[in-house]
C-alpha cells in the first residue's frame, strides 16, 4: 500500500540520520474507502494525489507548529505491506479524518518511493498559510482563503537520492 507521511524539512533530516520516519505508531495517508467515497472517483492517480494532498495539509499543519522549520510542506511517499497499516472505521466519515491511516511500526526510509516538496517560491505562501491556520480553523474566511493559497503549489517530485540535497 502506498502511503504519504507528512512532515517538514527538518524532520526529513531527522528520518535521514535515523534511517526510518518517525516512531510508531504514526499518522498518514492513504486511499482509503472514505477517502474512494468523498473523492467519487475510480482513477487511482487521482485517488493517491487527493491523499497526497491530504499528507501536504498535515504537513502544514506541523510547519505551524515549529517557527524554525523551513516554510515548505514536505511529504514521504512510502510503500508499506497493508498489515503495516490501520484505519479507523469509526472515524471514516470525519472530514478532516479523510485519508487518514495509522502505521504501527517504524518505517525504514529505504522504503521511501519519492519526497514531495514545495518549490521555494512557495515559501511566502506556505509561511502565510501557517501563521493563518489557527484563524481559519476558527472560521475565519480571509485566514482560510490565505490557507488555501498554499494549495495552490504543487509539491515538487524528488527522488529518494536526493534527499542529502534537499536537507543540507
Amino acid at each position: 500500500m502506498r502511503v504519504y507521511i507528512p512532515t517538514t524539512l527538518p524532520g526529513l533530516a531527522e528520518a535521514h540520520k535515523a534511517g526510518e520516519l518517525g516512531s510508531a505508531p504514526l499518522d498518514a495517508y492513504a486511499v482509503t474507502p472514505a477517502l474512494r467515497e468523498w473523492y467519487v472517483s475510480d482513477d487511482i492517480e487521482e485517488l493517491e494525489y487527493a491523499a497526497l494532498s491530504r499528507a501536504a495539509q498535515a504537513s502544514l499543519r506541523l510547519l505551524a507548529g515549529d517557527a524554525a522549520a523551513a516554510r515548505r510542506r514536505v511529504v514521504v511517499a512510502v510503500d508499506v505491506p497493508d498489515a503495516a497499516v490501520t484505519v479507523d472505521p469509526d472515524r471514516g466519515l470525519d472530514p478532516a479524518a479523510l485519508g487518514v491511516v495509522r502505521l504501527v511500526a517504524a518505517v525504514p526510509l529505504a522504503r521511501a518511493a519519492a519526497v514531495h516538496v514545495d518549490a521555494g517560491d512557495a515559501e511566502p505562501d506556505v509561511a502565510a498559510a501557517a501563521e493563518a491556520l489557527g484563524a481559519a480553523d476558527a472560521g475565519d474566511d480571509d485566514a482560510r482563503f490565505v490557507v488555501d493559497g498554499a494549495e495552490d503549489h504543487e509539491l515538487l517530485w524528488y527522488a529518494t537520492q536526493e534527499i542529502p540535497a534537499l536537507i543540507g
